[in-house]
């Protein structure tokens, strides 16, 4: 099942000389899709203008590969409401003949090819018009660096925190998640991604790095939390400290899994604590996932946590044949509790980052958001499980 409903094809509006497009979008204002071809690498500028002079309306966007940037935005009819948000388009190139390695996978995915994409959904969505442009110099970039906990999903159920925390920056913040499902400490370095963000990245900008879910499976000699991952998740610090950004390190999210008194239990090993103690030696700041999202399985408890997570009876999506039961990958909800972590993590560390939050004033993990209260509109179904585990 495809996830676009339509493709809007025509373009009103294109300024070559200035690299702005505008798009007249009030005589298909629905659910659907926008694909700006061939835009330039950067960050853009986005403003939205939505709702409907005779309709109500709740309206999500998200962009390139479901990143999520106006949350079920309720307009009455009559009332127009402009969001603007930042962008960050990207294409595999580092210089000439020099590439990232791309697993198959991604070789169609929207986060890199040479368009910008747009999707309209939600209960009832209203986008009346759309402008890009390119944003301000002096936009923020944060780059995420990570696994399949991080990385912008493709698919529903499944989801991640970095395409989930787009919704909660201003249009001074630009979020580049270069993360892949699989990848580990020294995979995602082998591939050329950070070599590929430090093409890119600029003085005053910041540098997200999470690994530990793979890492912790690789048997070669080297490997260990304080072998191989050390090593190269020092490689990360160095990198932003050399740019003049500002490096961040996260501690794995936790995977669910209780013990027989209900409480839940560590898998990741010395991972965790291999990344604090290196922050601790760097003097680097960390934001510890690992404690937080440890956090919101223990609060919601053994049953209620799987609602967190990618745990589906059979038929609960059109040609979803088997259960699925992923205690490892989030779904919508899961992903958007963890982004609360993160952003909570940005708030206590006081970094300048923090003000540019908006729509979020603190989280506490041990009290989550009721699951039920959570909205979103699922659209594209994969039963296929990300790579990793």
């Amino acid at each position: 099942m495809k996830r676009f409903l339509f493709f809007l094809a025509v373009m009103l509006t294109s300024c070559a000389q200035n690299e702005e497009y505008y798009y007249d979008l009030s005589t298909r204002p629905g659910a659907g899709t926008l694909v700006i071809e061939d835009i330039p690498d950067g960050n853009w500028k986005v403003t939205a203008v939505i709702g409907s002079p005779t309709e109500p309306g709740v309206t999500t966007i998200l962009a390139e590969t479901r990143r999520l940037f106006v949350e079920n935005l309720e307009t009455k009819p009559g009332e127009f409401v402009t969001c603007t948000f930042v962008v960050n388009k990207r294409d595999s190139v580092i210089s000439p003949g020099n590439i990232v390695r791309l697993s198959e996978r991604e070789r169609d995915k929207l986060d890199w090819d040479s368009n910008l994409s747009f999707e309209f959904t939600g209960a009832h969505p209203q986008v009346q018009s759309i402008k890009v442009e390119p944003a301000d110099k002096d936009v923020i970039t944060l780059f995420l660096c990570g696994d399949s906990t991080t990385v912008d999903q493709d698919d529903d159920p499944w989801a991640s925190w970095g395409q989930m925390i787009t919704r909660f920056f201003d249009d001074k913040v630009a979020v580049a998640n270069y993360a892949e499902s699989g990848r580990s400490s020294n995979t995602f370095i082998f591939e050329k991604r950070l070599e590929k963000i430090m093409s890119v990245a600029r003085k005053g900008d910041y540098i997200f790095s999470g690994f530990g879910h793979n890492d912790e499976k690789q048997k070669d000699p080297d490997s260990g939390a304080y072998g191989h991952f050390t090593k190269y998740m020092q490689m990360y610090v160095d990198s932003a400290a050399k740019a003049g950004c500002t490096a961040i390190l996260l501690t794995p999210t936790a995977r669910r899994n209780f013990d027989g008194e209900g409480k839940s239990v560590n898998t990741h090993g010395d991972f965790p604590q291999a990344t604090r103690d290196l922050a601790e030696k760097d003097g680097v700041a960390m934001i510890d996932l690992t404690e937080m999202v440890t956090a919101l399985y223990d609060a919601l408890g053994v049953d209620d946590s799987r609602k967190l997570l990618v745990h589906y009876p059979a038929n609960s999506f059109i040609g979803q044949d088997a259960e699925l039961a992923d205690n490892t990958h989030f779904n919508p909800f899961g992903a958007y509790e963890v982004a609360k972590c993160v952003l909570q993590g940005i708030r206590d560390l006081q970094l300048p980052l923090a003000g540019h939050i908006k729509d979020f004033v603190s989280f506490d993990p041990a009290h989550p958001d009721e699951p039920d209260s959570f909205v979103w509109t699922f659209a594209g179904i994969n039963a296929n499980k990300p790579e990793g585990n």
